[in-house]
């Protein structure tokens, strides 16, 4: 766990109190010394308001640290994109030049959502973090989230760039789910979104064999399929599985209420449906290679396994990597449902404090990189996608042309809607684009999921510290010892085991004592 202020400024104490040298002393060196020159200059600067120190803990490798080569540079219609500077120091700039106040941003990591509240609970403060939805339930359920000003949301200030440009997809979901009777929309704002699914080898697996939660379970592949090594991403994996035949029924995917009926399924926590998935993992777990937290992208690359379950911002990665090798892997999303997740920004009460200044810089933050040509630096450095589609600014459209679109010349192509994303309407033929027909199995699915996929996305709730115990238990006997999976056998060969210790102990207690 990283420790993350390293610039903290500290005050010393002094034992000359009382005397009134020591007084005229300090008070001569509170105005000669600089500004940033300890404890008397940190006092003036904030007296002046000459800067706002802002603490932002974001994903390892979650923004765009700058410093790309010429030949990166994204040429659009529209005009070039490209990152000379981190986001992080671009920021500082803008701020500053649109709002008249410097601003300097303590900016830290995290490696999963457990590591973050682990951080925080220990008391490292944020003002600004970006963890993953069911992550952001959990911080509103706790009430450890400021909500969003009034003005973020302000749609006639230009400078509000995600309120005026965050896709009308995206925006529906955050308006409609609930924490505490409070809408996510108020306290939360989208970062980055994508699907899970899993990366697979064509070569060696089908695409129906890879669409399905199944496919852990399936011996064609015995020791050649890794999954996350988390309980929340895996225990979804193993619903899915269970359920496959309901939710792949005539019945169910007819529903008029199908997208609830489906969000209820996969977040089934009851006791019967805990220990099935507990079985479930303890019986597939000789099957699989690995969990893996990270090294299911090499393994892929490498060859070593030939399907992992994967999220898919780092599906892309892989199937860019691999391409690089002339090594083509494909993405398949399972028919049975998929996770629809989300990391978003959320504004902590902790470091906020009510101070209407960090709040600004920290809304300020969201929607500099929220600005089109920000998003996509950000999606073409990390892979994932981003929740802004761009409002009436079409550069983002244009770069998603740009990425996937296929030449004039080309053949086996076909039309691709991304309505439902753009402009909130699956069928708006303003947003439909020739792609190469690859791409229907590869990255362009994995960036922006087809309609179809996106019918059959469910999201991951928060589940409450009751629930957590129950599935957490069951995650550690999954993933250690479990004594009910002993067999027989075994329990046989040691019950005689233990009676021959026995006897030979008694023998030597007796022999023991007919010797004195």
């Amino acid at each position: 766990m990283r420790n993350i202020f390293g610039k903290s400024r500290g005050l010393r104490k002094s034992i000359l109190r009382g005397t009134a040298a020591f007084v005229l002393l300090t008070l001569l060196f509170g105005v000669l010394l600089p500004p940033d020159a300890g404890f008397f200059g940190a006092v003036n600067a904030d007296a002046a308001g000459d800067e706002i120190v802002l603490r932002v803990c974001n994903w390892e490798e979650y923004i765009d640290l700058g410093g790309w080569e010429e030949d990166e540079v994204i040429d659009l219609e529209s005009g070039d994109i490209i990152g000379e500077n981190s986001l992080v120091e671009d920021f500082e700039a803008w701020f500053e030049e649109n709002y008249g106040k410097k601003v300097r941003v303590e900016y830290s990591t995290f490696g999963t959502n457990e590591d973050l509240y682990n951080m925080l609970t220990i008391g490292d403060v944020y003002d600004l973090v970006c963890p993953s939805e069911y992550m952001i339930m959990k911080l509103m359920a706790e009430d450890r989230v400021q909500p969003l000003s009034e003005g973020f949301f302000d749609q006639e200030n230009e400078l509000n760039y995600y309120t005026n440009g965050v896709s009308p997809y995206i925006r529906s979901i955050f308006e409609t789910h609930e924490q505490n009777g409070v809408s996510w929309d108020k306290c939360a704002a989208g970062f980055m979104w994508g699907v899970t699914g899993f990366v697979y080898n064509p070569e060696v697996v089908s695409e129906e064999e890879a669409s399905t939660w199944k496919l852990m379970e399936n011996r064609d592949f015995y020791r050649q399929i890794t999954v996350k090594d988390n309980v929340r991403d895996t225990y979804f994996a193993a619903v899915g599985a269970l359920k496959s035949e309901l939710l792949t029924s005539e019945d169910f995917v007819s529903d008029p209420d199908y997208a609830m009926r489906l969000q209820d399924e996969m977040n089934d926590t009851s006791q019967e449906m805990i220990d099935r998935a507990q079985d479930y993992l303890q019986g597939i777990k000789d099957n699989l290679y690995s969990f893996e937290t990270d090294s299911g992208k090499a393994d892929m690359i490498t060859g070593k396994v030939v399907a992992n379950y994967q999220w898919s911002g780092d599906a892309v990665y892989t199937m860019d990597q691999a391409e690089e090798d002339d090594y083509y892997l494909n993405f398949a999303v399972p028919e049975e449902s998929t996770n629809i997740y989300f990391d978003g920004w959320v504004m902590l009460k902790a470091g906020i404090s009510e101070d209407p200044r960090k709040q600004e810089a920290a809304e300020a933050f969201i929607n500099f990189l929220s600005r089109p040509d920000n998003a996509i630096r950000n999606m073409y450095y990390i892979g994932y996608t981003s929740t802004i589609s761009g409002g009436e600014d079409g550069r983002i459209l244009e770069y998603l042309d740009w990425c996937y679109g296929a030449e004039e010349d080309e053949e086996d192509t076909v039309e691709y809607p991304v309505g439902y994303f753009f402009g909130g309407d699956p069928e708006d033929e303003d947003y439909v684009i020739t792609v190469p027909e690859e791409q229907l199995h590869r990255q362009l699915l994995a960036q922006y999921p087809s309609g179809d996929v996106i019918r059959r996305a469910s999201i991951m709730v928060y589940f409450d510290q009751d629930e957590s115990e129950v599935i957490n238990r069951m995650w550690i006997r999954v993933r250690c010892f479990n004594i009910k999976n002993v067999p027989l056998a075994v329990w046989i060969v040691l019950l005689l085991l233990v009676i021959a210790g026995v006897i030979l102990y008694l023998r030597h207690r007796r022999m023991k004592e007919q010797n004195y």
